[in-house]
């Protein structure tokens, strides 16, 4: 147990991470924000702590509309941002249309870990997942290995749960890497998918698996279109937990995650969906995957996105820097 882990944002994920991380007594005090009026965050929070007894677990909380919840926070998770929801016209918006608004936000965040708990290790939900952390990386200042996007760990758990389906195995049999950008252009690497350590070949045909890997691509996509407003909550707030109990207990775990590449890959300067072993220092070692010749273009092609999104920030955050800040708050 940890003196107290911070959360930016009281929408659905936070709220699963608020109550998972009181269940699973994994800090002694949990601090939320969320803007959101009247008091959002204080009644989350009390909700939670009303429960508590039966539960048996005896935790604090501070909650507040602005950043002053995070103070002494020895772990952030962020998951602030606007959600994709279904236009009216029935289409859904890309990650990277939410980009605009997002980035605006993500410089609010960042202001607030910088003044009330500095040193935090940093998880990231919050979409466009790459270009987020990207900002936050430019925002905060902090090492690399302190800041982990989480993306590749909830789209190998989709990757794994439609194998299991497809196979009939329970999906603790199956193992499963998807790694690149957070987007249509992920690549779920099929050469290293195991049933039980045997080839995921032996037990789904390869057009099954085709199907299988262009729906790990659009899955949330799916998701939000059955839910018709939001976006899954669930599964990334259990994701990311996987990635903070990692670190908390020292797992030296390996797992997909968004980290700053500084030549792995052939890759610099850019945030990255890649393998990690995580422990207590964070991301303490990129572990390089071998790919099949068509597994490298497709992450060449993911890589090429990612930097196309980084672009964009870079631009975006240039022609926003010379507007007037009311402007700004509009935009």
């Amino acid at each position: 147990m940890v003196s107290k882990i911070g959360l930016v944002g009281g929408g659905q994920i936070g709220g699963v991470l608020l109550s998972d991380i009181v269940s699973r007594g994994l800090a002694r005090e949990v601090g939320l924000v969320d803007v959101k009026p009247p008091a959002l965050a204080e009644g989350k929070c009390l909700d939670v702590a009303e429960g508590s007894p039966v539960i048996g677990r005896d935790f604090a909380y501070s909650a507040s509309k602005d950043f002053s919840a995070l103070k002494g926070a020895q772990y952030v998770i962020n998951t602030a941002g606007v959600p994709r929801t279904k236009r009216p016209d029935g289409t859904m918006p890309t990650r990277e249309e939410l980009l605009t608004i997002n980035l605006s936000i993500t410089d609010a965040v960042a202001a607030g870990i910088k003044r009330y708990c500095p040193k935090a290790t940093v998880i990231s939900i919050a979409n466009p997942l790459d270009a987020i952390v990207y900002r936050l990386y430019q925002k905060l200042g902090i090492s690399k290995n302190k800041l982990i996007g989480m993306a590749g760990v909830l789209d190998s758990a989709r990757y794994r749960y439609f194998v299991a389906q497809e196979a009939g195995v329970s999906v603790e049999n199956v193992e499963a890497m998807v790694l690149g950008g957070h987007g249509d252009t992920m690549v779920p690497i099929r050469s290293a998918c195991r049933v039980a350590g045997m080839p995921v070949e032996q037990f789904v045909s390869a057009g099954a698996l085709k199907k299988i890997e262009d729906r790990t691509r659009k899955a949330g996509g799916e998701v939000v279109g059955l839910l018709g407003s939001g976006s899954a909550f669930v599964s990334p707030a259990w994701s990311a937990l996987e990635m903070l109990e990692a670190i908390i207990y020292d797992k030296k775990k390996i797992l997909p995650v968004c980290t700053l590449l500084e030549g792995e890959y052939g890759v610099k300067g850019l945030f990255v969906g890649v393998p990690a072993v995580i422990g207590a220092g964070g991301v303490e070692k990129i572990i390089t995957v071998k790919m099949t010749a068509e597994e490298k273009k497709l992450f060449k092609n993911s890589v090429a996105a990612v930097q196309n999104t980084a672009n964009e920030v870079d631009k975006l955050t240039k022609a926003l820097a010379k507007k007037p800040a009311k402007k700004l708050a509009k935009k």
